[in-house]
């Protein structure tokens, strides 16, 4: 068995390496049910992976293992079952039941039992927020406290932290939820065109650099609430070992994920509506220019996803059909940003402008240079494809362990990079209008797009006629 590892940086934490260096590169090698592949873990089955996340005296798993099993485990199995079944086999290899307790033998036990249950809670909290799961945490400690007066204080260290976390979070998503109610509200207001009295952004913001970087204040702020488990649980399908039963037979667990889509939307929307309301054409030109620098500045910060929802809201036919404006607006700007995030080449070119910015964040000297913000509904996308792509299972009933090192890669830089302090200064009179301004439905765009120029042809006029 192998020791205690080395520490990891939090960046390799997340990129699992080759789990046992000293395994010789077999074509295929089996040890305690683990099936290997030049040195990396292929296959197993659900219990042999278990036992391989469970520490022993002299046994502690790789990082890159705890977090890739954590992370697809939920897959097959509920955290809170997992936990249970942990701790279980804890007791029973320790001896944890027996009258009197070997202290010598727990005292080497302890701390790596601890460990592995910080980095649960750090980078899983979401999974705390089950009653039954700070049962199990209290459980084990009330077992090997006695050993140790030192382990007490680990666990409250352990519980205050995780709490602190969980109240943060959940602070953070009501802060959230507030504003999109008051959103939703106010989308349906707009049918027609707006009173006067709506500020415009260019009263509230007309520097474009100051904007992209509060954008990316809002942007990093959501992803921060986002827990790695929501990516693989937007997919729980059912296991085929368990007829039964979906693995998560409550809501699914996905409502950051489900916020920060939201927001995307509503980003394009707002731009599409400062772009139609003005009445005047030289005011809607400014507006795209305004807009076109935004975008410019974000792709320069990194922040992929609102240069994504700029580029959307620019594309809507409300706003391209508006042909006299664009006349107007110096373009070539704007079609350098355009290609970018060209989708063709299943989005060749912002691809390597992703990976040219995680390079980039990798050397960093500052958090400025550190900012990566992919365009998220792409990355759920991979996720997705990557999901339904692969079996979770192989045939003889293992677990398909080489497709989780995938996903865990793929959302373990996303951790990496949600983790970046935002280090721009935050403007609430700027963040307070980007959540709050009323935006236009659909319908609403398009009658603002017709009434700043007419319709051209017989399909515009039979739907302005109907709109109106």
């Amino acid at each position: 068995q192998e020791g205690m590892p080395q520490t990891l940086s939090s960046t390799s934490m997340f990129t699992p390496c080759g789990f046992s260096p000293h395994l010789h590169t077999a074509k295929e090698d089996e040890q305690g049910g683990l099936i290997f592949q030049d040195g990396n873990l292929t296959s197993a089955s659900l219990d042999a992976l278990i036992q391989h996340l469970i520490p022993t005296t002299d046994y502690y798993p790789e990082k890159a293992y705890i977090f890739t099993f954590l992370l697809s485990s939920r897959l097959f199995i509920e955290p809170h079952e997992l936990l249970s079944r942990v701790c279980h086999k804890c007791i029973e290899q320790q001896r944890l039941d027996d009258p009197v307790l070997d202290k010598a033998r727990i005292r080497k036990f302890g701390p790596k039992i601890l460990q592995l249950l910080t980095e649960w809670t750090e980078t899983f909290p979401y999974d705390f927020q089950e009653e039954r799961m700070i049962g199990h945490l209290k459980d084990m400690i009330h077992r090997i406290a006695p050993c140790d007066e030192a382990y007490w204080k680990k666990m409250n260290q352990l519980l205050q932290t995780l709490n602190q976390k969980l109240a943060t979070l959940s602070h953070g998503q009501e802060g959230i939820v507030k504003i999109s109610a008051a959103v939703s509200d106010k989308l349906v207001a707009f049918k027609s065109k707006p009173p006067s009295i709506q500020r415009e952004i260019l009263s509230v913001c007309s520097d474009p650099y100051t904007l992209a970087q509060q954008l990316t204040h809002v942007e990093l702020e959501r992803l921060s609430h986002i827990g790695p488990e929501e990516f693989v649980q937007a997919f729980v399908h059912k296991d085929p070992l368990d007829g039964t039963k979906t693995c998560f037979s409550e809501q699914k667990k996905t409502s950051n994920l489900e916020a920060y889509v939201k927001w995307f939307n509503r980003l394009c929307y707002l731009v599409a509506t400062e772009i139609c309301m003005p009445a005047k054409k030289k005011q809607r030109a400014q507006v795209i220019e305004f807009f076109i620098d935004v975008a410019r500045e974000c792709f320069n910060i990194g922040n992929f996803n609102s240069l994504m929802a700029i580029i959307s809201g620019m594309n809507m036919s409300p706003v391209s059909r508006l042909k006299k404006t664009w006349s107007k607006v110096k373009t070539a700007k704007f079609f350098i940003l355009e290609h970018q995030m060209d989708p063709t080449g299943n989005f060749y070119n912002y691809r390597t402008a992703l990976r040219g910015a995680a390079h980039r964040s990798l050397t960093a000297h500052s958090n400025r240079e550190k900012i990566v913000i992919p365009f998220f509904s792409l990355l759920i996308k991979d996720i997705y494809f990557l999901n339904e792509g692969c079996a979770n299972r192989l045939p003889n009933g293992h677990v398909n362990f080489e497709k989780f090192l995938e996903l865990a890669k793929q959302v373990g830089e996303f951790i990496t990079w949600k983790q970046v302090e935002c280090p721009f200064e935050q403007d609430p009179n700027i963040i307070h209008y980007l959540h709050t301004a009323p935006i236009f439905t659909e319908d609403g765009l398009y009658l603002a797009s017709y009434e700043s120029e007419s319709p051209e042809n017989q399909t515009e006029k039979d739907r302005w006629k109907s709109l109106r």
